[in-house]
């Protein structure tokens, strides 16, 4: 599967409130081809974009997902939290989302978000079928931290592309987990990310992707090991950075070739 280096992390989350239509819109406005979204379901089985177990966070209201259905989370105002310009915005279901991402053609990562007590399974069987038949093959990439949810996902769909999510270090075990869900990428925390390790994932024909990364600059020796693609909450930070190296670069070679003597002493 061929990813775009850059890929906007929940909707935009420099920009929008977090898992919202507002923040796939951001990112679309940007420029940005590719946005991470987070999926779990409420207490009446509706799949919705969101992150945490509770609402309290990105919301005016403090309740837990598993106690609400649709009717009541979309009570919460889950834009002025960000700020005053995205009140009313309410919570997004999963068709809502494909349908925003569709419409502005970008291609999307979902993660099956398997919050505490939370049933994996469960949470799949719903997912799947909503998201049939809506996005292209190669726009679509699902990811969870949850072996149990990719599993299923891979039984129920053959042809679905999946990423495992690791917290912190990459296992051992790595190969044979991405062997037995048939996986095109490992997504990994990048501060925790070893090597030889990435080597290894790469040499099997496998995607690497690193969260969540807003630092261009102390990220930017991992391109040239063979990073795939990064995840981060305002990816235009890294086009901001590749110019201003570019530029930087430039003024460095007329430097040298009016002061070669000079440069090489620096």
């Amino acid at each position: 599967m061929l990813l775009p280096r850059l890929i906007a992390h929940r909707g935009y989350a420099a920009r929008a409130p977090e898992n919202t239509l507002a923040a796939i819109h951001a990112a679309a406005d940007a420029g940005i081809t590719w946005v991470e979204l987070d999926v779990q379901c409420l207490a009446d089985g509706t799949p919705v974009i969101w992150h945490d177990a509770h609402m309290a966070r990105c919301s005016n209201g403090r309740a837990h997902l598993a106690q609400l259905t649709l009717e009541e989370a979309r009570r919460f105002d889950v834009g002025s939290w960000f700020d005053a310009k995205f009140a009313g915005e309410r919570i997004a279901t999963l068709e809502e989302a494909l349908e925003a991402v569709e419409s502005r053609g970008l291609g999307l990562n979902l993660e099956l978000k398997v919050c505490t007590a939370r049933d994996p399974i469960r949470l799949t069987e719903r997912v799947l079928p909503v998201l049939e038949g809506v996005l292209p093959a190669e726009r679509l990439l699902v990811s969870s931290f949850s072996q149990e949810a990719l599993y299923r996902a891979r039984r129920l769909d053959h042809e679905l592309h999946l990423g495992i999510l690791y917290d912190e270090k990459v296992p051992r075990v790595w190969k044979w987990d991405a062997e037995r869900i048939g996986a095109v990428s490992v997504h990994a925390n990048w501060e925790h990310l070893n090597p030889d390790r990435m080597s290894d994932i790469k040499n099997a024909g496998l995607n690497v992707v690193c969260y969540t990364i807003n630092d261009p600059q102390a990220f930017q020796s991992w391109w040239d090991r063979g990073v795939d693609a990064v995840i981060s909450d305002d990816p235009l930070l890294f086009e901001q950075f590749e110019q201003q190296r570019e530029r930087y670069q430039a003024q460095l070679h007329e430097l040298e070739a009016r002061c070669p003597t000079t440069v090489k002493k620096a």
